[in-house]
């Protein structure tokens, strides 16, 4: 191995000669100029696959030693790259991001760069990290042994034991340095020095943390005389015969060598390079995901790899696994932890592919590069479809037209094609890969189609990904990202908008098409999730998609009075963030289910269950692709107020992917449905795991349908109780009015400090962000603040006592609300009686004048009462839909039930706060108070609680803003607005919009003790 002098240490300085441009004295010139360059790794091995060898390793991961700088153009050094002395060094765990232990801050930026676009050239304020490492080798190290570096970030220069091996370049990428005749026996100092930004950095824009550091493993790995240095498994399955193929390339220095393959559950050994169709094999697919054990040997060493039979085509606009037409319900997964940053341990990668599978998810795309090779190796064995993704973003060039842009300058080539080399190499053993992509959102241009070339050359049995290549000219798959339903559904058809160039078109309309991303998760949401999911299932020519994304990117922060919370863009002191952008996600930066993760789990749920309305039995569909029902147990059970009516098991027989059929219920259950309707009772039927699986145990529910016996629907109070009046106050019942404002002051001593028509909440972040292909432009809180929904005053028309049939008097309030400024209101008119004991309210709303606003009709949040209590709630119980929140276009994986809460658990913690926490068709819910309960009932509303005011929530930026104020904040919708998408992508669907609309909606209100609201 050639020895290279450690340049990037030092100085740099030129011979004077005449008409030279003279000595260059700046300090550290070299090692900026290096940083600078747009050239791929140096002194590196050639890429290959990641395998599993019999040869001995050592893992160097542990406790380093750990300086920080405050740029590239540092001063010579003192040898700490030597290992002596270490001034100035202190420890640092390896892996890890420096900023998440107190070196430096971490920063956020989804678009932007952090730093001024000159490529190729770097910043001068760099933080640079020198990490040193001293170890012992053992003697079965020698003669030859490599170092393997699995990610730095961004460019890491590698001494050992004073002798530069080479530089890395690739943050997500895997490098080796062969260290033969460098290592020594016994003692020995690795050295790295790490920059935080480099020319790397304009191609690894993606929308994450910037976080740099040797932030995954670091190995020391023998390689023995005769060894292997690379094996390429080609398994295939023909779905015809049911026959498996199977070829194994080994090779040594990019030279093919004798090996021997064996897979023993096969009976099969031969050599390596020879192909040879096997009679009968149980093919691998994400549902199924089966494997075969196999070795490939030589005299020097023992390579373990897990087979896969598989084929992937594309037939008739068709993706196509095993010769079916496969459905994705993936999601996009970045690796984060919210203390470690970059660094994601092992049994939290177990745990979070645990559960996506328990939430019917089987497909992964690792945005926007290779993840740990763990991920993959995890994939192949719980079975996910998985689009591998190179470690390649510029978005940050499309603000200015995509000028200079990496992708298409030649310069950077030899650079992006190492980078999808280095992507392919190490993970083409995989079968759960179904697609390369060649990365996110980098424009267009020849060094993507270098890389797509080189790809397809090298593995001609993947598809190609790239979802900004919307010609399709140099992928096979057509790919789109927060495409509209409405525009789902054309290319579904195949009757998109034409390209011009007429071959081009003919060609991607022969292509499946993928949303590579879709239904942005981020705040209250996604909506929107069922009409696409109805639209993958509708067309053969649609291949599902990948909700953007699986993970929030929230950092643990401490609030000043000790509260753990998240942080996001601009809470660690950026110049530049876009704020809390990096927090969306299914789920939480510890893994907690947001509640679209729910809904999404009932979406994509792979048995679809319709319960007959007489009970009598239901009918179920299979709607996976390769896979029986035999996995799967059925249970019933039936459930009252009181608890639980009737239960038990279902025998059905195995039905085929595809397939539909009935299976009846016992004749318990159908005399339960034609009894008399005194009661109200929910019949829920679920598809169950039948056994322990890798992910989930036998019991773990997979899929449920419902119905629902309503009682004969409630009288309200007979109006028998007559008005009665003092000087200031008016009463029905157990409710006192004021006689000023014709609003309520208590009811039942409960002191009500404020009853209103509602017509907006908290913006949502989708509510924040402006909707795709809208005429108006401002975002939906705009528009609301704009014609000022959230600042609603109301005015006293008139009282009036009228007689009832009854006998007694109803008391008639009439308002009309408005905002200042403007000339549109509302008329609402409030109608109470009373029995004595419970109190019937009834609402109606007449908008008044023509609701358009700077040009624009007004959209509403929301119709319904704000109701504000005197005294806290503790809890909450309520019939209807639960046990989590939901929304016209959310909430597909509530069901109908009877459910209690803390106050606390009502609210949903998004990083930001925001409208949440609604339940929707409630018919009746109690509010337990200091001793009591305030009882509502009704149509089916939805309900919301919580201890703050909307305001104070709107102006919250994080959790520990929110400050209970003692009162209690109950909101009873008659109707509400969809959440939508908008953050990112489209709005409301038509659908869900609210316009400004009558209603009409009675409630009922009871005070009682406690006992009454434990449901």
């Amino acid at each position: 191995m050639s020895v290279h002098a450690p340049s990037a240490l030092t100085d740099s300085t030129t011979v004077t000669t005449p008409g030279s441009p003279g000595r260059r004295l700046d300090l550290g010139a070299a090692a900026a100029e290096g940083l600078a360059s747009p050239t791929p790794a140096t002194g590196t091995l050639t890429p290959r696959a990641y395998l599993d060898s019999s040869a001995p390793k050592l893992s160097l991961n542990g406790e380093w030693q750990f300086r920080l700088s405050s740029g590239a153009r540092v001063a010579p050094d003192d040898g700490w790259q030597l290992g002596q002395p270490l001034d100035g060094f202190q420890g640092l765990p390896v892996p890890s991001s420096w900023p998440m232990h107190g070196h430096g801050a971490p920063a956020y930026t989804n678009v932007q760069f952090p730093f001024a676009v000159e490529p190729p050239q770097v910043p001068d304020a760099n933080p640079i990290g020198d990490h040193v490492l001293v170890f012992d080798a053992g003697p079965e190290f020698f003669p030859h042994a490599l170092l393997r570096f699995d990610g730095i970030e961004s460019a890491g220069t590698v001494w050992l034991n004073g002798v530069e091996l080479g530089t890395t370049r690739g943050s997500r990428l895997p490098h080796e340095f062969d260290v033969s005749g460098i290592l020594e026996s016994g003692q020995n100092t690795l050295a790295v020095r790490v920059a935080q930004f480099s020319a790397s950095s304009y191609v690894e824009d993606q929308d994450m943390w910037w976080l740099p550091g040797i932030f995954r493993d670091v190995t020391l790995q023998a390689r023995p005389v005769g060894g292997i240095d690379d094996v390429f498994v080609h398994a295939g399955y023909d779905h015809l015969t049911g026959e498996g193929t199977l070829r194994v390339e080994v090779s040594r220095g990019g030279q093919a060598i004798d090996a021997v393959v064996r897979v023993p559950e096969l009976n099969l050994e031969l050599p390596a390079g020879t192909a040879v169709r096997l009679p009968v094999v149980e093919p691998w697919s994400a549902e199924v995901p089966r494997l075969y054990g196999a070795t490939v040997s030589t005299p020097g060493e023992m390579v373990t790899v897990e087979v896969g039979f598989r084929s992937i085509s594309i037939e008739d606009a068709q993706f196509k696994v095993n010769g079916r037409r496969i459905l994705l319900r993936g999601v996009n997964r970045h690796e984060h932890h919210p203390r470690l940053g970059r660094v994601v341990p092992r049994d939290v990668v177990e745990a979070e592919l645990r559960l996506m599978k328990q939430h019917n998810i089987n497909a992964i795309r690792t945005s926007h590069y290779p993840p740990h090779p763990d991920v993959l190796a995890l994939a192949d064995q719980l079975g996910f479809y998985v689009v591998l993704e190179c470690d390649l973003e510029t978005h940050g060039f499309e603000s200015a037209g995509w000028a200079q842009n990496p992708s298409d300058d030649p310069q950077w080539e030899p650079a992006l094609v190492d980078r999808m080399r280095r992507t392919v190499e190490r993970d083409k053993n995989h079968p759960c890969v179904i697609m390369w992509s060649l990365g996110n959102e980098a424009g267009t241009g020849r060094n993507l189609a270098a890389m797509s070339r080189w790809t397809k050359d090298r593995d001609p049995s993947r598809p190609i990904h790239y979802e900004g290549d919307w010609s399709s000219e140099h992928v096979d798959v057509y790919s789109r990202m927060y495409a509209s339903q409405a525009e789902t559904e054309l290319i579904g058809q195949g009757i998109e908008p034409p390209l011009e160039d007429p071959a081009l078109d003919a060609r991607r309309r022969a292509m499946p098409f993928v949303l590579c991303e879709y239904v942005h998760a981020m705040g209250n949401g996604p909506g929107g999730m069922t009409e696409y999911q109805e639209l993958f299932e509708k067309y053969p020519r649609l291949m599902g998609g990948f909700v953007w994304e699986w993970l929030e990117h929230g950092i643990t922060v401490t609030s000043k009075d000790g509260r753990e919370h998240y942080g996001y863009g601009g809470d660690f002191g950026e110049e530049v963030h876009d704020g809390n952008f990096v927090t969306d996600g299914l789920v939480d930066a510890d893994r907690n289910p947001r509640p679209g993760l729910l809904d999404f789990k009932k979406v994509i749920e792979p048995l679809r269950i319709t319960v007959a309305g007489d009970w009598s039995g239901f009918t179920f569909r299979n709607g996976q692709d390769f896979a029986d029902t035999s996995a799967f147990s059925f249970r019933y059970q039936v459930e009252a107020e009181g608890g639980i009516l009737d239960a038990g098991a279902v025998e059905v027989a195995a039905v085929a992917p595809h397939e539909e059929t009935w299976a009846g219920l016992p004749a318990s259950v159908a005399t339960l449905a034609a009894g008399e309707r005194s009661t109200t009772s929910v019949l829920t039927v679920s598809a169950v795991l039948a056994a322990d699986t890798a992910w989930a145990p036998a019991g773990y529910e997979i899929a449920w349908g419902q119905s629902v016996r309503e009682q004969t629907p409630p009288v309200e109070p007979a109006p028998v109780d007559a008005v009665h009046v003092t000087d200031r106050e008016l009463s029905v019942g157990p409710v006192v009015l004021s006689r000023s404002t014709g609003m309520p002051t208590s009811i039942s001593s409960i002191p009500v400090k404020k009853l209103g028509l509602n017509l907006w909440w908290a913006p949502t972040d989708n509510d924040l962000g402006r909707e795709w292909g809208a005429a108006d432009e401002r975002p939906m809180a705009t528009q609301w603040t704009d014609a000022g929904l959230n600042r609603l005053h109301t005015r006293l028309l008139r009282i009036t006592a009228e007689p009832t049939p009854e006998g007694g008097e109803a008391l008639a309030v009439r308002t009309r609300v408005s905002a200042a400024d403007k000339q549109y209101g509302v008329f609402v008119d409030y109608t109470w009686t009373s029995d004595g004991d419970a109190v019937g309210l009834r609402t109606q709303v007449r908008p008044d004048g023509q609701w358009i606003n700077r040009g624009f009709d007004v959209e509403w949040a929301r119709i319904g009462l704000e109701l504000v209590l005197g005294e806290e709630t503790g809890a909450v119980s309520w019939f209807g839909d639960g046990p989590h929140q939901s929304y016209p276009d959310t909430g597909q994986g509530t069901r109908t039930g009877w459910f209690s809460l803390p106050l606390s658990d009502m609210d949903v913690e998004y990083v930001r706060p925001q409208e949440c926490g609604a339940r929707s068709g409630v018919r009746s819910a109690g509010l337990q108070l200091s001793g009591r309960t305030l009882d509502i009932s009704g149509q089916p509303f939805a309900l919301t609680v919580r201890p703050y005011r909307q305001d104070v929530l709107e102006a919250a930026a994080h959790r520990p803003d929110l400050r209970a104020d003692g009162l209690t904040y109950v909101y009873l919708d008659h109707t509400r607005r969809g959440v939508g998408t908008a953050a990112c992508g489209p709005g409301v669907l038509e659908q869900y919009r609210l316009q400004p609309r009558e209603a009409d909606f009675l409630l009922t209100l009871r005070v009682s003790s406690p006992r009454s609201a434990d449901m």
